[in-house]
């Protein structure tokens, strides 16, 4: 029983590594490669956007990825995974991965780093469909070489029946808020500063069904039962650079995600806490947040689909007391799970000193 049960969670974490693959090509035992792909574009309405101050009306593509997999046998696999810019097709995540048992991989190049559960999910896994992350969860918007990604190492795994998860990996880090600087920036500039790794780490306990994997999900679609609290930090020695300055770099978040089934529907709430620290290098990238969402999922007429309700709000107070909310009331429409969704959101965005925004957005994301 107990081999059946770790054969199930190795095959659970190697899927969750390869989770936007749509289609895999065995090329002899153990050996395989596999490509996948996602899209999501957008129609936006947003208040005085219009050059003349009237009402915006855009149509975007917001993102366009090719997911790449390979496995050179049961322990060793890699992908690479791109991303669209708005101008050209970058490397989203380029990683050798090594699988030695549920309780211990390895992955080693460019990844995300582990950070809190808005920011793990990531743009097509999150509650009402798209990345709302930026406000509260800073992890993505200010860190990494691109999307929140990081060069680095990161050991993790699920133990006690996949119920405990945990992460830790050493990254370059040193892009952390607006007015930083790189590494590389910061040395041409002359600036004294140790060549300190950044360190990240997440811990996370499933009291109810277990959620295996390195990436995490925002939203189980009432797939699951989920009762999950999670911790997370980050630590970076001179991690924040500037032409006047320099800082240590910490951040921590708790979080916590709760979806139970009930009848034919599931009902979800999440909530999340931030704190952000730099030596008060940057004020306006140092201080609180905090985030919640509840939503509602329930099935149409068998083969029609699910509807989802929800609602968000999120906060982020700096310590230059410009403080930013985000509110957000929307429904999704699930046509297949995340792989194909239609959203309709109203955001409204207000920041002290500033007139508020809001905008209409309408999105269809779709993946294989």
């Amino acid at each position: 029983m107990q081999k059946k049960i770790k054969l199930s969670l190795l095959l659970s974490a190697a899927m969750a590594s390869l989770a936007h693959a749509g289609a895999t090509i065995p090329i002899g035992e153990d050996k395989s490669v596999s490509v996948g792909f996602g899209a999501r574009g957008s129609y936006t309405s947003a208040k005085d956007g219009a050059p003349d101050g009237s009402r915006s009306n855009d149509f975007n593509l917001d993102s366009a990825r090719l997911f790449f997999g390979a496995s050179l046998n049961k322990n060793i696999k890699g992908m690479l995974n791109t991303e669209w810019d708005g101008d050209q097709i970058r490397v989203l995540d380029a990683a050798a991965q090594f699988a030695f048992s549920p309780e211990l991989n390895v992955w080693a190049g460019r990844l995300l780093s582990p950070s809190d559960r808005a920011n793990m999910a990531g743009p097509y896994y999150s509650l009402g469909g798209g990345y709302w992350a930026g406000v509260a969860s800073r992890y993505g918007y200010n860190g990494g070489i691109f999307r929140g990604r990081d060069d680095g190492v990161v050991v993790w795994g699920n133990a006690a029946d996949g119920k405990l998860g945990y992460s830790f990996g050493a990254f370059e880090g040193h892009t952390f808020g607006i007015g930083s600087l790189t590494q590389k920036e910061a040395k041409a500039a002359g600036i004294k500063a140790d060549d300190s790794l950044m360190y990240a780490g997440r811990v996370q306990y499933d009291f109810w069904d277990a959620e295996p994997g390195y990436y995490g999900t925002g939203n189980y679609l009432g797939s699951k039962d989920i009762l999950a609290i999670g911790l997370a930090g980050r630590y970076q020695k001179d991690g924040v650079l500037t032409v006047v300055r320099t800082g240590d770099y910490k951040a921590w978040n708790l979080d916590f995600l709760l979806e139970k089934r009930i009848g034919t529907g599931a009902v979800s709430v999440e909530a999340a806490y931030y704190n952000y620290r730099n030596d008060d290098v940057i004020l306006a990238e140092q201080g609180k947040a905090w985030s919640t969402g509840l939503a509602y999922v329930f099935n149409l007429a068998p083969g029609q689909g699910k509807l989802q309700p929800f609602v968000q709000y999120q906060k982020f107070k700096p310590d230059n007391n410009i403080d930013v909310k985000q509110s957000d009331i929307g429904l999704n429409y699930i046509i297949d799970g995340y792989n194909a969704q239609l959203s309709a959101k109203y955001s409204k965005t207000e920041t002290v000193a500033a007139a508020d925004q809001s905008k209409f957005v309408l999105a269809l994301q779709v993946q294989y």
